[in-house]
């Protein structure tokens, strides 16, 4: 007998957490464990309630679910994210891409294929297509104008080049010997000097994906300032 699913709720709207609740109610193996409604506090009660699997809303009034998901990754990345978004398009690919969520919901989601979805990445699968993901990510790069990388101070580029090595916000501190909440400032100065993120309490998930287009560029593309160096 496998051992049960358990799922972590994050949605600021009550309706749809009580919508996903019920659902999930009435699955066999499937239980809820945690809700909220916030960014601030969540990836702490999600890794203290050891949820096989998180449904984290895209957008929230004081942050994002990208966000969340990419520091519960950082501590415990057996546990499976799948992001709630009301597109399928480009936005949501990159913003799971960023993110390092298994995949993407859409709101709107039928019930069966949101418990299958859940289902399989309780297994470690991943729903993100690869052939989608270049695809999506070589658009971005298309539509892309130039970036002012120019701006970016030696420390910055660094920074950035690591994220684009795909390193987690701890193990770049680890790395640079900064706390991560340093990290996490210089990450917001990038992305503000590049035009991705603006100074509102909550980024449009537009601004998001854009920096999720640039995160994940492949190294190739980006200029050799801000590609980690040999020794990294």
């Amino acid at each position: 007998m496998s051992a049960p699913i358990t799922v972590f709720l994050l949605d600021d709207h009550e309706i749809v957490r009580r919508g996903l609740a019920d659902l999930l109610r009435h699955e066999d193996g499937i239980g809820v464990v945690g809700e909220a409604d916030r960014a601030e506090g969540a990836a702490d009660a999600i890794l203290a309630s050891r949820a096989t699997v998180a449904l984290l809303d895209c957008r929230l009034p004081d942050g994002s679910g990208i966000d969340v998901c990419r520091d519960v990754k950082s501590i415990r990345p057996e546990t499976s994210c799948l992001l709630l978004t009301a597109y399928d398009d480009d936005e949501a690919v990159l913003a799971a891409v960023l993110s390092g969520a298994n995949g993407y919901l859409l709101t709107e989601a039928r019930a069966r294929y949101i418990v299958d979805a859940i289902r399989r990445v309780a297994k470690g699968e991943s729903l993100l297509d690869a052939s989608l993901t270049e695809q999506a990510l070589a658009r971005a790069i298309a539509s892309a104008a130039a970036s002012p990388f120019e701006s970016l101070t030696p420390r910055e580029s660094e920074v950035l080049g690591l994220l684009v090595a795909g390193r987690s916000n701890r193990e770049i501190g680890a790395q640079l010997l900064i706390t991560e909440k340093t990290v996490k400032s210089y990450i917001s100065a990038i992305l503000v000097k590049l035009g991705l993120q603006s100074n509102a309490p909550a980024t449009a998930l537009g601004d998001t994906a854009l920096a999720a287009a640039i995160v994940a560029l492949p190294a190739a593309v980006l200029p050799a300032a801000v590609l980690p160096t040999a020794a990294q």
